[in-house]
């Protein structure tokens, strides 16, 4: 699990979160901090049944940080209700020194995510019920309208040609809304909740069903699952492109020593794909 990169961080990332409680009028409950990755966001449960979490940014104007800035707030108008996730009940933004903070507060989800990072546990088993309601809830998203981008085409032109080896069309045949950020710790189980909703947006289409398959790959009995729920949306041109962007982008991931593991398996479906 993520944790602050020094106490420095985790000490700016706790006083932040005193005065988002302060401010959103609600105490925190235990001591236990989710935190996110670098140390830019810090969550605790609160009273009322509620969760609270804290993001931080280096500025306004830094694009980097503040890309997905808004994108919790813009999926609570816009998604469907029916699409199962926490649901967003108050904000509060500030800017303090050299940094922008933002405070949300939710419901609390009480089923816990499916894995402590992107890719599954060997042995994780899930209902069919699980899995005809996670084939419902994307594709009530990918049929949401939206201006916002996940995947920008520029990241694509570079990206796919470098990690991938191979020249390649990097325009999609197809896009459509997408959670963007689809992985198996943004999943629970085994009542279904899709966590995670800074980055939605427009993808290559077919984008989240193409991440959830090569995160699987190094388990092949639960890549062969995802398979069969997505197979019309894999198996299509929109979706064999968006493999390959996937690929990419946990490519790209172990150059920083993210999902090693994953490796041997994404290579295979990726000379598959190529072929």
């Amino acid at each position: 699990m993520p944790s602050p990169p020094d106490d420095a961080t985790a000490e700016r990332m706790r006083r932040a979160h005193r005065k988002a409680e302060s401010a959103l009028l609600v105490g925190v409950e235990g001591a236990a901090e989710t935190w996110g990755r670098g140390g830019r966001s810090l969550s605790r449960p609160a009273a009322g049944d509620q969760w609270l979490r804290v993001l931080a940014a280096s500025g306004p104007s830094d694009n980097e940080d503040t890309a997905y800035w808004d994108g919790s707030e813009a999926a609570e108008s816009a998604i469907p209700a029916s699409v199962p996730r926490p649901r967003l009940k108050s904000s509060y933004d500030w800017l303090e020194e050299d940094f922008a903070y933002r405070a949300e507060l939710y419901e609390r989800v009480h089923e816990h995510p499916l894995s402590g990072g992107a890719l599954p546990p060997a042995d994780l088993r899930l209902p069919d019920s699980w899995w005809t309601s996670l084939r419902t809830a994307l594709s009530e998203v990918a049929a949401t309208p939206t201006e916002r981008v996940a995947i920008r085409q520029p990241r694509l032109d570079r990206a796919m040609p470098k990690y991938l080896g191979a020249e390649l069309d990097t325009w999609a045949p197809e896009w459509s809304t997408a959670h963007a950020d689809i992985q198996w710790s943004h999943l629970t189980g085994p009542g279904l909740c899709i966590l995670g909703w800074e980055r939605w947006g427009l993808a290559p289409a077919g984008y989240d069903a193409a991440c959830l398959y090569i995160s699987s790959l190094t388990v092949p009995r639960l890549a062969e699952r995802v398979r069969r729920t997505f197979a019309d949306v894999l198996d299509s041109p929109a979706g064999r492109f968006s493999q390959l962007a996937a690929a990419s982008e946990y490519l790209q991931g172990m150059e920083r020593g993210n999902n090693l593991e994953l490796r041997g398996p994404l290579r295979r479906q990726v000379a598959l794909l190529l072929s």
